[in-house]
């Protein structure tokens, strides 16, 4: 078998035998000649053309339909993965609250588009302890008395606390630093236990955030940090940040706390001019609170880097880190795997899909910063 010009359909050698191949420009064989397109003639150029026609035609049919079948199977798919469970799930979220409700919506808005409704197939069992406080403990044990089908937690300090109150109870946890370091799993790849969930990596960014605060501020020399000392997230960031001061020859200054008195307390005794920017070290207790260090910063007309872009819509003056909503969206993924009985050991361990730099330009102006156009452009969030 062998084709014959562009168009010219598949000849069998029974079918040059009958209709041998013409020579010249005139051609007055049958209409039935699988020669036409190689022939000058009107009559045989206008079956040719009829004849590619209808193939196109008939290629269009097939193509359309093919389509029309690819997009039915495309959503009958769509329905199915986001086709509700059976029966009703009891997913228990033990939260700080204050400053992290965002990830909570993100966990409700991400569970819902996997097909979970509160009130119909989904109870959402809420543990809100207002901050990081000495009742967590009691408050994840009674969460855990509750035996949902799994546990969402907050932070490292709640997660701690989940982890204690319970070794069966499936625990997916959320915007913790460096699970590794704080203990609560052995590897990324498995925990090797009943917990899985996003870590916002916040430990190995800490370096990287200081730099970034000394691009957009190059006059600063001395960085206050206030450490919840009771955090091991907090001690681990701090470790990372003071080895790249110590590159960028930098001084940390630090404050230890334990309490929201505490902040008020280590702020009000630093004395205006002690400090030109202050570093937002990453913790539960921290983070509650955050509108202190805002505060302070913008009575002294200081650089404040923070961790979350939330936190520059407040007014810190930058963050780099990942965005409170999407991790609690990407965290419903985690916890969706485990309702469908995925083994949390077998959920490798995830970090933020999209890490953001955001940058506040209302604050960069009333405190006489001006960010360099290197980091505006690359900016994810720009607040004016």
């Amino acid at each position: 078998m062998s084709r014959v010009g562009q168009n010219a359909p598949l000849v069998s050698s029974r079918a040059r035998s009958l209709h041998p191949k013409p020579t010249g420009f005139f051609h007055s064989s049958s209409f039935s000649s699988p020669w036409l397109d190689s022939c000058w003639c009107l009559t045989c150029q206008s079956l040719g053309s009829m004849r590619t026609q209808g193939g196109y035609m008939r290629n269009r049919f097939r193509n359309v339909t093919a389509l029309g079948v690819i997009a039915i199977v495309v959503a009958l798919a769509s329905v199915l993965s986001a086709a509700p469970p059976a029966g009703s799930v009891r997913v228990a979220v033990l939260t700080p609250g204050l400053t992290f409700g965002e990830i909570l919506a993100g966990l409700r808005e991400g569970l819902g588009q996997l097909g979970y409704r509160e009130g119909s197939n989904l109870i959402l069992l809420l543990e809100d302890t207002k901050g990081v406080g000495p009742d967590v403990r009691a408050q994840a044990q009674a969460l855990i008395a509750a035996k949902p089908d799994v546990v969402v937690t907050i932070g490292t300090s709640h997660t701690a606390a989940a982890k204690a109150a319970t070794s069966t109870i499936p625990i997916v946890f959320t915007w913790v630093g460096d699970p590794v370091k704080s203990g609560l799993v052995p590897s990324y790849a498995s925990s090797g236990n009943n917990l899985t969930g996003v870590s916002v990596y916040s430990g190995p960014l800490s370096g990287k955030r200081l730099e970034i605060l000394r691009e957009i501020a190059p006059n600063v020399r001395r960085v206050l940090c206030i450490v919840a000392a009771k955090e091991s997230i907090a001690e681990i960031s701090f470790g990372v940040a003071q080895k790249t001061a110590d590159q960028l020859g930098l001084v940390l200054i630090r404050r230890d706390v334990a309490s929201r008195d505490d902040i008020i307390r280590e702020l009000s005794v630093m004395p205006k001019g002690a400090f030109d920017a202050i570093y937002h070290v990453p913790s539960g207790l921290v983070s509650a609170h955050l509108n202190l260090l805002i505060q302070r910063a913008r009575q002294d007309r200081v650089a404040l880097m923070a961790h979350e872009d939330d936190f520059v819509a407040a007014g810190a003056l930058a963050s780099y880190g990942a965005d409170y909503r999407r991790m609690g969206a990407q965290t419903a993924r985690v916890v969706d795997k485990v309702l469908s009985g995925v083994a949390p050991a077998e959920i490798p361990i995830q970090v933020p899909d999209k890490l953001l730099l955001a940058v506040n330009l209302t604050t960069a102006k009333a405190i006489g910063v001006k960010p360099p156009l290197a980091i505006l452009e690359r900016a994810d969030r720009i607040v004016e």
